[in-house]
């Protein structure tokens, strides 16, 4: 082999080293690249998944607090009154929710007939010791209570007027009122005597038969 075909041979090696050497150096560089992408992509979504979930928690008490339900409250034209005769006889006591959103009652109303110094005894429990009876009236729904007037001691005279309170959730609180109803100005007739009232239904039939004149 002659000398100038050696020198030849050694620059080809030599190139092709440098080639190899550069090859290697740049796959690195793409390598380290990519990590420092997925590392940095990662970064993100967890910085992300953070903040949907930091935003949900807000999101779900913003939403428990819309839900809460506020106690009802009464009014002469959300309360009406009316007698049914007959062996059954009662005062049924309807309360409409005129409201756009749900509203609580506890127990029983409270009912001062004739401007009496003491409400209408509760046929369950007494003011001091409740049941704890509470039902939720649905925005634009009614709930009932019932009078029982089926024996001549309980029915009595006519009434002129009767002032209505709504109980709290303790024996001792009330949550408003009282409102007044004048029958007359309402051409409502009713007769209560010595009788009781039911706690609040969320039917007429459910109150009729705690009253124990329900069919």
């Amino acid at each position: 082999m002659t000398a100038r075909r050696s020198r030849h041979r050694s620059a080809a090696y030599a190139a092709l080293a440098l080639g190899l050497a550069g090859s290697l150096a740049l796959t690195g560089c793409n390598s380290h690249s990519s990590k420092k992408s997925k590392k940095s992509s990662s970064s993100s979504s967890k910085s992300k998944k953070r903040k949907i979930i930091g935003g949900g928690a807000a999101a779900a008490g913003a939403g428990a607090a819309s839900r809460r339900v506020p106690d009802c409250y009464p009014s002469t034209y959300k309360l009406t009154f009316s007698q049914q005769t007959g062996p059954k006889s009662h005062v049924a006591v309807k309360f409409k929710n005129s409201t756009s959103r749900d509203c609580k009652l506890y127990n029983a109303p409270l009912l001062r007939f004739n401007n009496a110094k003491d409400p209408l005894p509760l046929s369950q429990g007494t003011p001091g010791h409740l049941d704890g009876t509470r039902i939720t009236v649905p925005a634009h729904g009614y709930a009932y209570a019932v009078i029982p007037t089926n024996t001549a001691a309980t029915k009595g005279t006519e009434q002129k007027s009767v002032a209505v309170d709504f109980m709290g959730i303790s024996a001792s609180s009330v949550t408003h009122g009282p409102a007044t109803v004048n029958f007359a100005e309402k051409r409502f007739h009713i007769s209560v005597g010595k009788s009781k009232v039911t706690n609040w239904s969320s039917s007429i039939h459910g109150a009729q038969l705690a009253g124990g004149v329900g069919k």
